[in-house]
């Protein structure tokens, strides 16, 4: 049974166009609902985010109030304050060297000393091994002492002349 209405409409067309605008409102719904659901997870995932963000840690508030108070001062200010710290890590830095500088010449002397005990115990092994009489170790142990002595003055030397008085670094 058709029944036409007008040209080209009939009822068969306007129950399928009638399915398929159906079939959108559910779709349209669908993702409407999806929306709503999206939006609401957002707005309390923002509220959670803006919950944390007033109750942050006392550490953190003590550095954003920190920070606060550092950008009240002048540009110039500020490269003051950053001046003075280099120059007190420029003075750090040289007590350390000359604290490496001591390292070194008592390492120094400590391989000195080792090398000398080290030929002494070798020509002792070979007139050991040899039978012999041992040799004269006067002019080794001359040596060492005059060695020693030299380096004790050139190192209280270094320490007068490089070494700041009334602070220690090492």
């Amino acid at each position: 049974m058709q029944i036409q209405i007008g040209m080209t409409c009939t009822i068969d067309k306007i129950l399928q166009d009638a399915k398929t605008l159906l079939e959108r409102l559910k779709d349209h719904d669908n993702a409407a609902e999806s929306l709503i659901d999206q939006s609401s997870s957002l707005h309390k995932r923002v509220a959670n985010m803006k919950e944390v963000g007033t109750s942050l840690p006392d550490k953190y508030q003590e550095d954003l109030a920190q920070l606060k108070d550092t950008t009240k001062y002048k540009p110039h200010v500020l490269l003051c304050q950053e001046n003075t710290q280099i120059r007190d890590l420029q003075i750090e830095n040289k007590g350390n060297m000359l604290c490496i500088a001591e390292l070194w010449l008592s390492l120094e002397e400590h391989q000195y000393a080792l090398e000398l005990i080290m030929s002494k115990y070798r020509r002792q092994m070979l007139q050991l091994i040899a039978n012999k009489k041992p040799a004269p170790a006067e002019p080794v142990l001359e040596a060492h002492e005059n060695y020693a002595t030299v380096s004790f003055i050139a190192m209280l030397l270094f320490k007068v002349f490089t070494c700041p008085p009334l602070k220690m670094y090492c």
